[in-house]
């Protein structure tokens, strides 16, 4: 389950931490909202700022959780045949430092659970209620690599990705992980050095979450699905708080998908360790913590793999 220049935002970013982040409000959401599908946007509208160059909150940061990988590959698509709703994912980084300038060339990572709660890497961890194993699936996907991905911001700061509705896993609600990267480079298919800047999470509408969840593949995992309210990591902050704006792409017809849409309002002067508030769950038994994971495809053997659109 969001005219300044560089000589005053030394003052803004001690404004941020004493005040929680609030950098200021109005017309972001539906601007970025309105933007965010758009890809001959120019670089003021893809943003989501204003014309009087008013900005959002600072997101919130949040713990990585304990399903976190090292070594994912940059790529645009990341199911690896996995399947479920399909989910286009368009996300823009800016800073909240500097009037929600766009930050060309951050490094987005996401990764999130298959449809039935499963995570690479972890896939004989119990998502909790009833499902079917994990190798019942059926996809040819990588059990180390799937659902994991990066991509590289454009002059406007947006990256795309093109995956699934996530499924479930007790006690969280339904939910992708983020991370934004500075001041590394791609390298042999995956993305290396620099800062992460950033460590949230992205999360759903409860009414469209359990509207997914009661097709098929999702409605072979049952049990009691955690809403946003009850959620030990989203806090109820809206877009600021990692809340995706979300669009059908058949109204009629939620199995044809959707498109989700968020802002990413950072400071790209920060550090951030992934430890922020929230749990993740329990970590699995003997799983893998932090290590890339052995025998994940290169770039090349990878399909799916392509550069940020």
């Amino acid at each position: 389950m969001t005219g300044n220049h560089r000589n005053s935002s030394i003052t803004r970013r001690r404004a941020l931490v004493v005040t929680g982040g609030t950098v200021a409000a109005g017309g972001f959401a539906v601007a970025g909202y309105q933007s965010a599908f758009a890809d001959t946007a120019d670089a003021t509208d893809s943003t989501g700022a204003t014309a009087t160059g008013a900005c959002m909150t600072l997101m919130s940061s949040v713990t990585e959780g304990p399903y976190y990988l090292d070594g994912a590959l940059v790529r645009k698509d990341i199911t690896e045949g996995k399947s479920g709703v399909p989910l286009t994912l368009r996300l823009t980084v800016v800073d909240a430092t500097d009037g929600c300038t766009p930050v060309k060339g951050a490094a987005v990572e996401i990764w999130h659970c298959d449809a039935w709660g499963y995570y690479s890497g972890y896939t004989t961890a119990n998502p909790g209620g009833s499902a079917p194993a994990e190798s019942e699936d059926g996809s040819t996907a990588n059990d180390n690599t799937y659902l994991r991905g990066y991509q590289i911001a454009n002059a406007n700061g947006v990256v795309k990705f093109e995956t699934i509705f996530p499924g479930w896993y007790t006690p969280r609600t339904c939910h992708i992980h983020v991370k934004v990267h500075t001041g590394g480079e791609k390298e042999d298919g995956t993305y290396e050095g620099g800062t992460v800047n950033y460590t949230g999470q992205l999360f759903f509408d409860d009414t469209i979450a359990e509207e997914i969840f009661a097709l098929e593949p999702y409605s072979r995992h049952s049990g009691s699905y955690t809403t946003l309210d009850d959620d030990m990591v989203y806090d109820g902050g809206g877009a600021s708080s990692g809340l995706l704006t979300l669009k059908a792409v058949h109204k009629a017809d939620p199995s044809k998908g959707y498109k989700g849409s968020l802002s990413l309002a950072i400071d790209p002067d920060a550090e951030n360790t992934g430890a922020g508030s929230g749990g993740g769950g329990t970590p699995p038994s003997g799983a893998p913590s932090g290590e890339p994971p052995s025998g994940a495809p290169s770039e090349s053997a990878s399909p799916s793999a392509s550069a940020s659109s």
